[in-house]
């Protein structure tokens, strides 16, 4: 495992870190508890340090799952994420509720990487009324965070309005080669570079969108590569040549995915792509802007609905009809996934789910599109 600096610390981060948004899970969709702990202390035991989980992920099991796999010595092994969902919280006293569950679920002392998590124009203004800075600036001092740091879903210019709001100790993207002007982008971590406040990476994969099904169109351009590579040893080679990151999140659901993400990062260094390399991957990048109709990467965050419409899944087989020219296996495997009385037919457009994309998607639009083709 290759391993970067965090200049505030001088503690060695590994370049891979252990993201639990997308854990195992068994055939009813509940989270593989035995299998998830047994992955994250795999990935420990093979180097990584880095460990993150948020309030929401897997409806709470994330974090409880997370402190559990920290038991027997290995919490003294890691730096341990997590994050404050201030959009859900009605008042400061529920914000503070929020804290003290996450502490309960996680069974820890000290969270050491805390994060305004989400952070958009409403949920940074949520967090100014509700003081969250100062209430962070509170615990740290009682010794309950290490570092404070946000994570971002919005536009670059609130991004840099943000950075130099307060004096952060890290800040956390979304950045892969498809996304390198997408919200804080490249010139955002160049921004935050500058200013001295290292960078985490989210979504390298996109959500695995970058390697689970290649367009014909993007398989044939990976083949005129010199040295071939899997879809994610791009991707993730992509991430790992910016020398500005401190760690690159991915979160990983099966051992394979670990195994092959450790070999990846063992390896790749920054600023080693040859100028050929990047030339594909930025025409890889344009093909599949091309063919990707909405930019989802399955966070949830626009889940429940009202309606209970597996808002994700709609949108995955809505892209891959146009991925894939309208093949009719498309349409054969969708009823196995959407069930009939939860239909993006039924959705009643009261854009709840828009207000909580990262992505800024037209989601009712995109479920109306999604009823004409498959229903």
């Amino acid at each position: 495992m290759q391993y970067r600096t965090f200049d505030k610390t001088g503690q060695k981060i590994s370049l891979l870190g252990m993201g639990t948004m997308r854990l195992p899970v068994t055939e009813d969709g509940q989270v593989d508890r035995e299998a998830a702990i047994s992955m994250i202390r795999h990935s420990i035991d093979e180097g990584i340090n880095y460990v993150d989980t948020a309030y929401m992920y897997h409806d709470g099991e994330s974090e409880k799952i997370v402190g559990q796999a920290l038991k027997d010595g290995y919490r003294e092994k890691v730096l341990l994420a997590d994050k404050m969902p201030v959009w859900l919280a009605k008042d400061e006293e529920a914000m503070r509720s929020i804290f003290d569950e996450q502490f309960a679920r996680l069974e820890v002392d000290v969270i050491d990487m805390y994060l305004v998590h989400n952070v958009t124009v409403p949920v940074w203004k949520r967090a100014q009324k509700f003081h969250l800075m100062d209430f962070l600036e509170e615990k740290r001092a009682e010794g309950k965070i290490r570092h404070i740091g946000f994570s971002f879903h919005d536009q670059l210019s609130l991004f840099k309005e943000v950075i130099d709001s307060y004096p952060w100790d890290f800040c956390q993207i979304q950045l892969n080669y498809m996304d390198k002007e997408f919200q804080a982008g490249e010139e955002g971590l160049h921004y935050a570079a500058e200013k001295g406040i290292p960078v985490i990476i989210m979504e390298p994969l996109k959500g695995g969108k970058l390697t689970d099904t290649l367009p014909p169109s993007v398989k044939a351009l990976w083949k005129q590569a010199e040295i071939q590579r899997t879809p994610a040893e791009w991707a993730l080679r992509w991430v790992a040549n910016h020398s500005e990151i401190l760690t690159i999140l991915s979160g990983m659901s099966a051992p394979e995915q670990l195994e092959e993400n450790l070999r990846i990062l063992s390896q790749a260094k920054p600023n080693s792509l040859t100028e050929k390399e990047l030339s594909i991957i930025d025409q890889v990048s344009s093909e599949y802007n091309r063919l990707i109709q909405y930019s989802c990467t399955s966070c949830k965050y626009c889940m429940p609905c009202p309606k209970k419409i597996d808002i994700p899944t709609a949108i995955r087989f809505y892209n891959e009809w146009f991925l894939y020219e309208g093949n009719p296996k498309i349409k054969a495997d969708y009823p196995n996934w959407l069930v009939k009385d939860r239909q993006p037919g039924d959705c009643i457009a009261c854009k709840a789910c828009e207000d909580h994309c990262p992505q800024h998607l037209p989601i009712s639009e995109i479920m109306k599109k999604t009823a004409e083709i498959f229903e």
